[in-house]
């Protein structure tokens, strides 16, 4: 009997791969037959005893870790694991006579609704808060832990989703793609499958239940449209390859200046987020980072980074990339990256709070020491092209005030992020003031269609495809035209090598993707010329729905194209 079943997600991480399947280790869940607890210190001090074997064992793999990015993602963990806020919430389960691991259940699930209420960064975290809780709730039952189960052959992984703690290690020889029920497109896991180079599809329904009933089953994917076939057929894989082959062909001679066919140049940059990524970043064949995000620096920290060690970080990214252009981000944290050395309280909605550029002007000494310490990294490296934007600015005011402090410590190339619809409307207004503006896909679409970018059920709402996204994008570029000020893209948006074709006939003169998406991205630009994309831009944004916009494009572009996605 043919089980041949062909499914749908989102792809997150191009390419594509055949092979078993592998199931992540499910977690094993609250121990329906415990007695309540009466012995709540005695208790309480297993579940700590459980949480510092979880997070010594996160730290012994942050040891291992293939990147710096890799490294920071798992420590952080390692660090949520012995919050005191959440040890706080086992002991009061427990003094109420809670069981043990129901216990360790309500309290991380009172924690993951707060991280929610954050958004941003924040609400990204809950995979790793529940991770921590399946492993300490193992740990106490004497269980095995839920995770990657060791591999002896190459596999394709599957899970309902997949904390970042365990994407973080994988090995690309040994997994050759990744397939989950749940997850968005920007979540950490998606990111960091992007940058190992490992096709990848979320929010694929019904896997679960496909595999079920299966032994020994394979899977085919497509991490570039987010396909899943299982229990492929031999002309399905034999499909796969010739099209990882075509791939390969159409990438063959993608190199130097990203350009259209006619010549209209495109700078292309990479993101980065530690001064490891740049070292790595720094030998792909690009022209710069155009996102660089600082934050790493001051996350899960007691105090503020001093303007010494900042000044050194930032000294070794600008000399990696030499004379190519750095675009740095100050302080993105605030009301949904909590610091806790600069807690401004609560709020009733974090997520519309005090956060970028608004917790920089409560807190005028960060932004003024990294500012300091970007100038003095400047003046180490004198032959940077150094560029520095501020996030989360709406307003004329704002961008003034950014803009002269900038200015002030001799900062001599200054922007601002176009992350929220009043920005991309009053783009003309602000890039009178600056030097260049950037936008940021990600948080744009959240706040335009009004949809939490870390909810995966209004995934297909955050698509930057939804023509009202395209139209903000175009209004921003419209303001860089008037004032002949630069526009680039630094969401993951940059990254996709078809909507590369639509941002530039919208007017955006550069894009920031992970270093691994730019050499798809360059092939895709010079096989159209500009009018092409112009047109693309057009019909993409006249469109009735995302769906129909992309749809629209891809009928018009290069059919070589479609071995790119």
């Amino acid at each position: 009997m043919n089980d041949r079943l062909v499914l749908h997600g989102i792809g997150v991480s191009a390419g594509t791969a055949s092979g078993p399947v592998a199931v992540v280790t499910p977690a094993v869940g609250i121990d329906e037959f415990e007695p309540a607890s009466v012995d709540a210190d005695a208790d309480g001090r297993r579940v700590r005893d459980a949480l510092d074997q979880v997070a010594a064992s996160l730290r012994e793999r942050a040891g291992h870790a293939n990147s710096e990015t890799s490294k920071a993602v798992l420590e952080a963990t390692a660090a949520l694991a012995t919050d005191r806020g959440l040890i706080k919430g086992v002991d009061k389960e427990l003094k109420k006579g809670t069981g043990v691991t129901k216990a360790i259940h309500d309290a991380v699930e009172v924690y993951a609704t707060k991280l929610r209420g954050l958004g941003g960064y924040m609400a990204e975290r809950v995979t790793d808060l529940y991770d921590i809780r399946d492993r300490a709730t193992a740990r106490v039952r004497n269980l095995p832990e839920p995770g990657v189960p060791d591999l002896t052959e190459p596999v394709v992984l599957v899970a309902h989703d997949l904390a970042p703690a365990e994407t973080a290690t994988l090995d690309p020889e040994m997994v050759r793609g990744i397939v989950t029920e749940a997850g968005g497109a920007t979540s950490h896991t998606a990111i960091l499958a992007a940058q190992l180079g490992i096709p990848a599809a979320v929010q694929v329904k019904g896997i679960a239940e496909a595999l079920a009933s299966a032994e020994n089953v394979e899977l085919a994917i497509d991490g570039g449209v987010g396909e899943v076939i299982v229990a492929p057929t031999a002309s399905d894989v034999a499909e796969l390859k010739e099209r990882s082959r075509r791939r390969a062909a159409a990438l063959a001679g993608s190199s130097g200046e990203g350009a259209t066919r006619d010549g209209h140049k495109v700078k292309l940059l990479a993101n980065i987020g530690t001064a490891d990524d740049a070292a790595k970043a720094a030998t792909y064949d690009l022209e710069g980072s155009g996102l660089f995000r600082t934050e790493f620096l001051f996350l899960d920290r007691d105090a503020a980074p001093s303007i010494e060690e900042q000044t050194a970080t930032y000294t070794s990214v600008l000399e990696s990339f030499g004379t190519r252009r750095v675009v740095v981000r100050t302080l993105d944290a605030g009301a949904d990256k909590p610091l806790s050395f600069a807690d401004l309280g609560p709020e009733e909605n974090p997520a519309l709070g005090r956060r970028g550029l608004r917790l920089s002007q409560a807190r005028e000494d960060l932004i003024d020491a990294q500012l300091i310490a970007l100038a003095q990294a400047s003046a180490a490296a004198p032959a940077a092209d150094l560029w520095v934007m501020a996030p989360m600015v709406s307003t004329v005011e704002e961008t003034t005030w950014f803009a002269d402090k900038a200015r002030a410590h001799g900062l001599k190339r200054v922007g601002v992020m176009v992350e929220t619809p009043a920005a991309a409307i009053r783009a003309k207004q602000l890039l009178s003031l600056v030097d260049f503006a950037s936008i940021g896909t990600n948080d744009l679409s959240q706040y335009t269609m009004a949809a939490d970018r870390m909810e995966g059920e209004l995934a297909h709402l955050l698509s930057p495809w939804q023509p009202a996204v395209l139209s903000m994008v175009r209004a921003t570029c419209r303001g860089g035209e008037a004032t002949g000020k630069p526009v680039g893209v630094c969401g993951e948006a940059g990254g996709d090598p078809l909507m590369a074709l639509v941002l530039v006939g919208l007017g955006v003169t550069s894009l920031s993707m992970a270093p691994g998406k730019v050499n798809a991205v360059r092939a895709a630009l010079r096989l159209h010329d500009l009018d092409t994309c112009r047109q693309m831009a057009n019909y993409a944004e006249d469109a009735q729905t995302a769906t129909d916009a992309r749809n629209a494009v891809l009928n018009m572009a290069d059919p070589v194209l479609r071995d790119l996605l």
